[in-house]
């Protein structure tokens, strides 16, 4: 077992592969967002961008402010995280906490559909009471991740922001902002959980489509 996972500390990746890898995950994203993401300053973030472009392994899209790694990049990435993740011992210390995740993953999907449709049909959002039984139980899973993603976090460092970004959404959405449930591209709930399922996947290489886990 690595020096690090044997003292019970957890491994700290470097900051230029956290914005490297918070490209990957994203697909496609403005800088500001890849910064949250990789739990970074947006200067420092910016930095590493720049870097990424002149070894041609991102491109940026300036009509819409959007970077994405280029195939050569997402091959490099594939190298990078292999030295990020190092041999098996961290794999094997992030077993449990992700079936603990997958098993809440179902229950995120079911109070996403009840969110978005009422007995089949379009939610209007017209019956309060409806609705509120819906965040109560966002605000339950919250809960139940946190110390999940906490665990993650004491075995794998860079997991440790989303706990905190999802706990700040949930708190969002019990203020009012009800769009940040399942909106798309502005830092929802879903984006965040979807952007923490998609570093799972990565990170422990496993396959979407096998495991059905979407």
């Amino acid at each position: 077992m690595s020096s690090t996972l044997r003292l019970g500390m957890s491994h700290a990746s470097d900051p230029f592969f956290r914005t490297f890898h918070a490209v990957r995950i994203k697909g496609f994203s403005k800088a500001e967002t890849i910064a949250e993401v990789a739990d970074l300053p947006l200067s420092v973030v910016n930095e590493h961008l720049d870097g990424l472009q002149q070894r041609e392994w991102a491109m940026f899209r300036q009509a819409r402010q959007l970077w994405q790694l280029t195939p050569v990049g997402r091959e490099e990435h594939r190298v990078a995280l292999a030295q990020d993740v190092g041999g098996g011992n961290l794999h094997d210390a992030l077993a449990g906490p992700y079936a603990a995740f997958l098993a809440a993953n179902e229950r995120f999907k079911e109070l996403c559909g009840d969110w978005q449709l009422r007995d089949g049909e379009h939610n209007d959002h017209a019956d309060a009471e409806y609705d509120r039984s819906v965040i109560n139980r966002l605000v339950a899973l919250d809960q139940e991740i946190a110390p999940v993603v906490q665990q993650m976090g004491s075995v794998l460092h860079r997991l440790v922001p989303y706990g905190s970004r999802l706990a700040r959404t949930c708190q969002r959405v019990v203020e009012g902002e009800t769009e940040m449930i399942t909106g798309v591209m502005c830092g929802s709930y879903h984006d965040v959980w979807m952007e923490l399922h998609e570093d799972l996947i990565l990170t422990l290489g496993m396959d979407r489509v096998a495991e059905g886990s979407f």
